[in-house]
This record gives structure tokens, C-alpha cells and sequence, in this order.
């Protein structure tokens, strides 16, 4: 990826999640599917920099999140995505909104737990990190081949110090800007929770 491309990562995903917070805390919480899928495919990029091991992660996370910027052009809300899926009678079958939109979720999610391991954890090894938020996030949804595969893959992931080359980053300014991404996704992750659980849809699926 060019390094025009890849200017400032981290800054602008934690950026577009300052913008949905303050959505989500404000009197008239409804988000609009464009910011939120916007904001989102800044995340994507991430993926890419942690190598072999989140691949599969990457390919599934981009799908969805192009899917849900294509339904942001005939769907305004994230709440009538999931209204107009629960009508139609699709919410669970592969390729609805919701579901692609549960599992976005689940990514942003991921990178948050990242995040906060990588703020926890002394030295330049994220295997434990990343190995931490698969096993909390994704790996209860992931049958045995492609645990199995994530496990070897960990083994290829960059150092810190790598990864903040490829994020164009020092350690100080990386941290500032995780620590603002951790914060500010945490109230939409919350948001998207609730708007499964107020229509009894389950979000462990």
C-alpha cells in the first residue's frame, strides 16, 4: 500500500469514531449507515498491516463493510437496516445487512480489545495481544480450521515496532490515537448491541 494511503491510519479511524460517538451521545441517537460505513472502512487497512493471521479477517470485514457503504444509498439509518430485514424475513440468511452489519460489529470490536492489549502489555511482541482479542471476539463464531489456521498465522504477525512503521506512526502518537479509538468505539459498539437486543435478535449468531 502506498504510504500517501496509509498516512496517519490511526488518526483518522480514531477521528471518524470521535464523530459516531458523539452521534450515539447525543439527544437523537439514530446513526446514518453512510458516517458509520465510512468510519468503518477506515478500520480496514488495519487488518491488512497485521498479515496472514487476520486475513481471512480482512477479505470478510471489507465485503461487509462495502456492502453496508452500497445500502447506505437506499437506507438512511442503522436502525431501519435491521427493521427492514426483520419485514422481509432475512435478518440471519448470509448477505442481509444485519448480519453483515453484526459482523462489522465484531471487527471493530476486535480492534478495540486490540488495542487495549497493545496499551497493556510491555515489549514489542503482539501475539499476545492479538491472540487475546481473536480469543475473545472472534474465535467463539470461528469453527476448529479456522482457529487452528489464526493460531499459525500469529506466529507471522509483525512487531510493534513494525506495525507502527506500517501505520506511519511513533510509539507515543500510535498510543494517543489508540487510546481515543478504544474510548470513542466503545459507546457504538454499545449502540449496535442494543439495537440487536431491543428486537430480541440475539447478537451471538
Amino acid at each position: 500500500m502506498a504510504n500517501s494511503e496509509n498516512e496517519k491510519i490511526l488518526r483518522k479511524m480514531a477521528d471518524a469514531f470521535k464523530e459516531l460517538a458523539a452521534t450515539v451521545n447525543s439527544q437523537t441517537p439514530d446513526m446514518e449507515v453512510a458516517p458509520f460505513s465510512r468510519a468503518c472502512s477506515f478500520v480496514s487497512p488495519l487488518f491488512g498491516c497485521l498479515g496472514i493471521a487476520f486475513k481471512f479477517a480482512e477479505m470478510d470485514y471489507v465485503a461487509k463493510v462495502g456492502d453496508l457503504a452500497e445500502a447506505s444509498k437506499s437506507i438512511a439509518t442503522l436502525n431501519a437496516i435491521l427493521d427492514r430485514d426483520i419485514e422481509g424475513n432475512c435478518v440471519r440468511k448470509a448477505g442481509s445487512h444485519t448480519r453483515n452489519l453484526l459482523r462489522v460489529k465484531r471487527g471493530l470490536d476486535m480492534v478495540r480489545v486490540l488495542f487495549e492489549q497493545i496499551l497493556a502489555t510491555e515489549g514489542d511482541s503482539l501475539k499476545d495481544p492479538a491472540s487475546k482479542a481473536y480469543a475473545q471476539v472472534f474465535a467463539p463464531h470461528h469453527g476448529w480450521a479456522i482457529r487452528k489456521a489464526v493460531a499459525a498465522g500469529m506466529y507471522a504477525l509483525p512487531t510493534k515496532a513494525q506495525l507502527m512503521k506500517k501505520l506511519n506512526e511513533d510509539e507515543a502518537s500510535a498510543r494517543i490515537q489508540m487510546q481515543h479509538y478504544v474510548a470513542a468505539s466503545s459507546p457504538v459498539i454499545l449502540y449496535i448491541d442494543k439495537l440487536f437486543l431491543s428486537r430480541e435478535l440475539g447478537i451471538d449468531w
